[in-house]
């Protein structure tokens, strides 16, 4: 009987171990699901800000670069300075350029106007030759002191020429205001109206300009 009651303390000994285990691995399944769901709570709260704020930020950066760009530049100051310069540059340059446009025109006009000084003191002299010639005498027109005043007289026409001087015709012509000037008026029937019958001063020409009116008589 001895041996069978330790038979039964045995058998219960080991149904109370195997309960035992059996409730120690319950109890560890437990345990690892509670981690599992604390691992899985902790996962959801360490979500990132862009995942847990959605794409709102990044809608927002953009519509602030969009506002940005959209603000006016401020104007650099160096930038200023710089156009400033240019702009003052810019008029010199042309106030410059003026300046030697104008000093251009007036040495022009300077040079023409001694020019003009010198050529109206020598057509008196080529005058007094014209003179000399028309008053020789028929028995000296052949003689070899006439042939030379004739001489220097054509070098002095040449020379004038080379200038560019040109002598102004008028006998012959109708009277024009802007190359004669008439001193005298004479009934002609013979002449045309308004026609230049004689000359008592040749007129000339200097570059398409008068340096000296014809003096004539007009028939009228």
């Amino acid at each position: 009987m001895a041996d069978e009651k330790d038979f039964k303390q045995k058998a219960e000994e080991l149904n109370g171990t195997d309960t035992a285990a059996e409730e120690l691995e319950e109890s560890n399944e437990e345990a690892r699901a509670d981690s599992a769901e604390a691992e899985a709570a902790e996962e959801e709260t360490t979500e990132s800000p862009e995942e847990a704020e959605g794409e709102e930020p990044e809608e927002d950066a953009g519509e602030q670069d969009a506002a940005e760009s959209e603000k006016p530049a401020k104007p650099d100051k160096k930038d200023k300075q710089i156009g400033e310069l240019n702009d003052k540059y810019r008029r010199l340059f042309a106030e410059f350029d003026n300046y030697r446009k104008r000093t251009e025109v007036e040495k022009t006009g300077m040079f023409g106007e001694g020019e003009k000084t010198v050529l109206l003191k020598v057509l008196p002299l080529i005058d007094n030759f014209e003179r000399a010639l028309q008053n020789v005498p028929e028995e000296e027109k052949d003689s070899a002191f006439v042939d030379g005043i004739e001489k220097i007289y054509r070098s002095f026409l040449d020379l004038m020429k080379g200038l560019g001087v040109e002598p102004i015709e008028a006998v012959g012509k109708e009277f024009d205001a802007n190359l004669h000037n008439a001193v005298m008026h004479v009934e002609d029937e013979e002449a045309g109206e308004n026609t230049v019958v004689e000359e008592f001063q040749k007129g000339y020409m200097f570059r398409d300009k008068v340096l000296r009116y014809s003096m004539v008589k007009v028939a009228n």
